[in-house]
């Protein structure tokens, strides 16, 4: 072998080895498998080509184990699939397709082995390797891939507007990868996106998002947005936060372009996180800003209730992107909202209750919160961010004090709703919830002890004081 496989792999690999030869078909590793094998990057799928019926091709290796494991077809796709412990295998034969204008659905024929890696997107995703026995794990190279690999960038096997005419969501992918893997764009590549960024709308949403969502788990996600605003990508999948881009003057007060700010954000967070919700908090963090945005003459441009706003957007980008909702979209929307609250805190005169608040709101997600508003500290003067992060360093140590001695992130008022009704034989009703709201909030704020007994005095007092209501 030419790349350098397991035990395991080439144990899978011999048995495919067999298999073709018993059906008198030639058969190669294709594509990604052989692309992160020579980038050293972990692989557990590897897809074959066979010159002949790839799914005779799958049925006849999986014969080949003990037990024989499951053979999935897709008859749409000419493809059969099979997943082992430990990897998973898809079959194909080599194929040419043609497209429609306005489809991504080709036109698919038999075709020979250099029509199926013409066919491919990316050079680098043209590499094989033989699994004949007459040249048995030689690499074959027929596009310059090994050469582009090298050299680390990113050119389609045919002209790009071929390329991505046929099948338009090669331009996303080509901005994943280089993304993921930290490659440039070649510029003719990089020009036809641009050219061709219309395209784009034929595409599904869920395979856009899909794509999106892989640039946003790159190790340096701001490569992929710089791509996707600069091509014009953006603009079209992701408006809202293209929206965010330019910084307006008026008689010498500017703001920072957003845009750029929010993928420094993005940078940062993703330094310490691989939580992908966390990474949408980034990316949407200051999203309603163009929504809020003023002008004051002494103060110069105001994004006053931004993430109030922010909150709202939330949910309409989630159903838009078609991401999942419920809980996933309800923490984005809870970090968003109370982003701006920790970087209060770090002012010298901030109370017990301002942090006793922020901990009770924030609950199981403060060190989600904390991480992103740390994120979120960014300015090209270097003091100005050093001093910022150390006042934020000390706003932890009092939140780590405070919530050490109340345990108050967990902490729920000890007068429910229930209690107040049965005190007052009252049904639920907004007083109900006022009261409760009162106790809590004097809680809070440390006005009265957080127990009991101290909750029941105040509701009584409150009750009586208040809404004129006499204990049954």
């Amino acid at each position: 072998m030419q790349i350098p496989l397991t035990t395991r792999e080439l144990f899978i690999f011999n048995k495919i080895t067999r298999a073709s030869r018993a059906i008198n078909t030639d058969s190669y590793i294709i594509g990604g498998f052989v692309r992160n094998k020579i980038l050293g990057i972990p692989v557990k799928d590897a897809d074959i080509v066979c010159l002949g019926d790839g799914v005779l091709l799958a049925e006849k290796v999986a014969e080949m184990f003990n037990p024989k494991p499951y053979v999935a077809f897709f008859k749409t796709f000419g493809t059969a699939q099979i997943k082992l412990t430990d990897y998973e295998l898809e079959f194909v034969g080599a194929r040419k397709e043609s497209y429609n204008e306005n489809s991504r659905k080709p036109q698919v024929t038999k075709g020979n082995f250099n029509d199926d890696l013409a066919r491919r997107d990316f050079t680098i995703n043209t590499l094989a390797i033989s699994l004949q026995k007459e040249d048995y794990g030689q690499l074959i190279d027929n596009f310059n891939g090994l050469k582009h690999l090298e050299a680390k960038i990113i050119i389609t096997p045919l002209e790009p507007e071929t390329t991505f005419s046929d099948d338009p969501l090669r331009m996303l992918r080509a901005i994943r990868f280089a993304a993921q893997l930290q490659f440039s764009i070649a510029t003719p590549t990089l020009n036809a996106i641009a050219a061709m960024k219309d395209r784009i709308k034929i595409v599904s949403q869920e395979r856009i998002t899909d794509e999106l969502n892989k640039i946003i788990m790159s190790k340096k996600p701001s490569i992929g947005f710089a791509h996707l605003f600069n091509t014009g990508l953006l603009h079209i999948i992701f408006p809202e936060m293209a929206n965010l881009a330019g910084a307006e003057n008026i008689d010498g007060q500017s703001h920072k372009d957003n845009f750029w700010h929010t993928v420094e954000v993005l940078d940062n967070i993703c330094i310490h996180t691989k939580n992908i919700w966390l990474r949408w908090a980034a990316i949407l963090h200051d999203i309603a800003k163009p929504h809020t945005k003023k002008f004051d003459n002494k103060v110069g441009f105001t994004f006053h209730g931004h993430e109030v706003v922010g909150a709202k957007i939330v949910p309409k980008i989630f159903k838009a992107l078609k991401l999942p909702m419920q809980d996933n979209m309800r923490f984005v929307q809870k970090m968003v909202l109370l982003h701006l609250r920790p970087i209060s805190l770090t002012k010298e005169s901030i109370t017990d209750s301002a942090i006793r608040r922020i901990l009770f709101e924030a609950g199981d997600d403060f060190e989600s919160l904390m991480l992103l508003c740390n994120s979120d500290i960014t300015s090209k003067n270097p003091k100005k961010v050093k001093r910022f992060l150390e006042n934020f360093a000390l706003v932890k140590q009092k939140c780590a004090a405070l919530e050490e001695r109340d345990k108050i992130r967990n902490w729920q008022p000890p007068i429910t709703g229930e209690i107040i009704m049965n005190t007052f034989n009252l049904k639920p009703s907004k007083i109900v919830g006022d009261i409760k709201t009162n106790i809590r909030e004097a809680m809070l704020e440390g006005e009265i002890e957080s127990t009991l007994e101290a909750g029941i005095a105040y509701m009584n007092t409150i009750a009586k004081n208040i809404y004129n209501l006499n204990i049954i």
